[in-house]
């Protein structure tokens, strides 16, 4: 029996146990994957307040160490299901609680086209920060046009030989500073009204092909394809608690308050304006507050 039950160990969710800790309270965290969530993979984060700069990994491992000193416990353990009951049901077994936040975070955007899944960790890779450093002196490709792709490229200009930055429209989302960033640096090409048709190679990557907006087919060869095009959430097992819209975000009441009493959501994993580390954090101490002053 648990106090407070957090599903996911991103900022949201590591956010949601501090809070819930220092209330005294007992805090099992479980997350199907690993602690950070997609902030782990920034190579820097400028944008959070009173820190000038700092790594999505050190971010992630200071917090996840504040949670863990303070008492939490942590189990990699995927859950599978909720019941109004508040028993949270994981492949290994049952756990029960008085409050439960659920904060699992999106996922990356799969290209979904043939041979991707064959290709991952064979020259298809999500995370430039995680792979990066195996393509030294290579020839690489980030698809994706926001601000995690224009991170990634920056981050692979000083390692790569020379990167090609695809992108299906015909400008970037992301900050205009890394496009101007970018387009400074002799090794980046930009591939604008285009898109990755076709991952070719025998056992691994080898080439992509790439077809502009007007069929144009361009054949390149490379080593390696960051794919960086969005995240989506799995929020299908928690159909029966909160509602989810046309996407799969969660849709929650009144900010984090389920159908269900007792049951909170917080972070990228929910409809909102904005997606970004503040916001994560911000809506972990609030579904935390919020389940302190309600279920105890």
């Amino acid at each position: 029996m648990y106090d407070v039950i957090i599903i996911g160990a991103g900022p949201a969710g590591l956010t949601s146990a501090l809070y819930a800790l220092r209330a005294n309270k007992k805090v099992l965290i479980l997350e199907a994957k690993s602690y950070g969530g997609q902030i782990i993979n920034a190579s820097r984060i400028e944008n959070y307040p009173g820190i000038e700069e700092i790594t999505g990994f050190d971010f992630a491992t200071t917090l996840y160490n504040q949670v863990k000193k303070l008492g939490a416990e942590i189990r990699y353990e995927k859950v599978i299901h909720i019941g109004e009951d508040k028993r949270v049901m994981t492949k290994e077994r049952g756990y029960q609680t008085h409050a439960i936040i659920i904060a699992t975070g999106v996922e990356n955007r799969k290209l979904n086209i043939a041979h991707e899944e064959e290709f991952v960790g064979k020259g298809v890779s999500y995370c430039a920060t995680c792979d990066g450093n195996f393509y030294k002196n290579k020839v690489v490709a980030v698809n994706g046009g926001g601000n995690t792709a224009l991170e990634d490229a920056i981050y692979l200009s000083d390692i790569a030989k020379k990167i090609y930055v695809i992108h299906r429209r015909d400008e970037f989302r992301g900050d205009v500073r890394y496009v101007e960033e970018l387009s400074k640096k002799s090794n980046v090409e930009f591939l604008l009204n285009a898109t990755v048709t076709s991952l070719n190679g025998i056992n691994k990557l080898e080439s992509i092909t790439v077809t502009g907006k007007d069929n144009q087919v361009r054949d390149i060869p490379v080593d390696g394809l960051f794919v960086a095009i969005g995240q989506e959430p799995n929020n299908e097992v928690f159909a029966n608690i909160v509602d989810l819209d046309s996407y799969g975000y969660m849709v929650p009441i009144d900010g984090v308050h389920t159908k269900v009493e007792g049951i909170y959501v917080a972070g990228d994993a929910r409809t909102k304006e904005l997606r970004q580390l503040t916001t994560a954090v911000s809506d972990g101490s609030i579904a935390a507050t919020t389940a302190l002053k309600e279920c105890f």
